[in-house]
């Protein structure tokens, strides 16, 4: 039987994934399930049940995982993992970044208004993630865009930096915000 720490970091993982790399990971696992039994997949939580049913992943075997995660790109995801195999906390950002990412946030909840759809789509954010985040909070979009926000730096970890906001925030069209959220920071970094 495995661990409730364990479940928790699987947990973890699907919650962080997104619709396209969730489909990019049941892609990669055809060859391990059948086409009827991926159709009925949809969360990662459901995937990794399969997988351990199928003798692909279990405490003591995560090497199939990590590699399906480092095949999507999302090596923050197998370094969580690998945390938890080699039992220490995964690296997580520095305080500087952590600050920036704060600074960010403010400026963005205070410019984006109505239009926070959009760029959480740039983002990479889901479609199920934006209803949840609107009815969540439909009414204040002060708040929708805090909470956003807080979603994408969930969903990329240590990933998540200011540079990708902004050129976010530049693809958007929204250079305004761009603008303003790099006055700050420039003053933040004493510049």
């Amino acid at each position: 039987m495995e661990s409730l720490k364990f479940k928790a970091v699987l947990l973890e993982i699907s919650d962080q994934l997104s619709e396209d790399q969730l489909e990019n990971l049941k892609y990669l696992c055809q060859d391990e399930i059948g086409k009827r039994r991926m159709e009925k997949i949809d969360s990662g939580t459901k995937l990794f049940v399969v997988l351990k049913e199928r003798g692909k992943l279990g405490e003591d075997s995560t090497e199939f995982l990590g590699q399906l995660l480092s095949e999507i790109h999302r090596d923050d995801l197998v370094e969580k993992l690998n945390a938890f195999v080699n039992g220490f906390a995964p690296r997580h950002q520095d305080h500087f970044e952590n600050a920036k990412l704060d600074i960010a946030k403010e400026v963005i909840a205070e410019n984006l208004g109505t239009r926070w759809r959009r760029l959480a789509r740039k983002l990479g954010l889901s479609e199920v993630k934006l209803e949840s985040i609107s009815k969540r909070h439909p009414s204040e979009l002060y708040e929708t865009a805090v909470e956003m926000l807080k979603e994408w730096r969930k969903m990329r970890g240590p990933e998540a930096d200011v540079a990708d906001l902004i050129k976010a925030l530049r693809a958007c069209d929204f250079n305004m915000t761009a603008d303003i959220l790099e006055s700050r920071l420039s003053v933040y970094a004493g510049g």
